[in-house]
């Protein structure tokens, strides 16, 4: 049996990017089965969720609360790298609209989300998947909505 490649640092800022665009038109959530560690473990400001069904379910929620999301991606450092898994710092920032009823207008969150992703190389697919994600701090633009 042969030892998986390390992820290189283009990978991981492809798939990090693609990540990204799924979020922002609300892809089914089907789509992100191939894209998480079959153990995944999600860390949101809100909730920890573990498994493609915790995942799920927390998809679910958010896509029903934001809308008219834009993430950018402003930094994908790879830390480390070995056959097993690739440490790796990620910095989006991420625009979303929210609307609070009985609200007259919807309200524009503007902020750079500072992440630790653990990324491992499928062995089914050799693609990465994610295996830890971590939401370690959210930076607020002047002016705008919270969470």
């Amino acid at each position: 049996m042969s030892e998986l490649a390390p992820l290189t640092q283009p990978e991981v800022l492809e798939f990090a990017k693609a990540w990204y665009r799924k979020l922002d038109v609300h892809v089914p959530v089907e789509e992100y089965a191939p894209l998480l560690a079959s153990d995944v473990e999600l860390r949101f400001p809100e909730a920890t969720v573990k498994g493609f069904e915790g995942y799920s379910g927390w998809y679910d929620r958010v896509i029903n609360i934001f809308f008219d999301e834009v993430h950018t991606v402003k930094e994908v450092t790879v830390k480390s790298a070995t056959a097993e898994k690739a440490d790796v710092q990620v910095v989006v920032k991420w625009e979303a609209s929210v609307w609070k009823a009985p609200a007259a207008n919807s309200e524009r969150i503007v902020l750079d989300a500072y992440q630790t992703w653990e990324v491992k190389r499928s062995p089914e697919t050799n693609k990465p998947v994610i295996s830890v994600y971590i939401v370690d701090e959210l930076k607020y633009y002047e002016g705008s909505a919270t969470l």
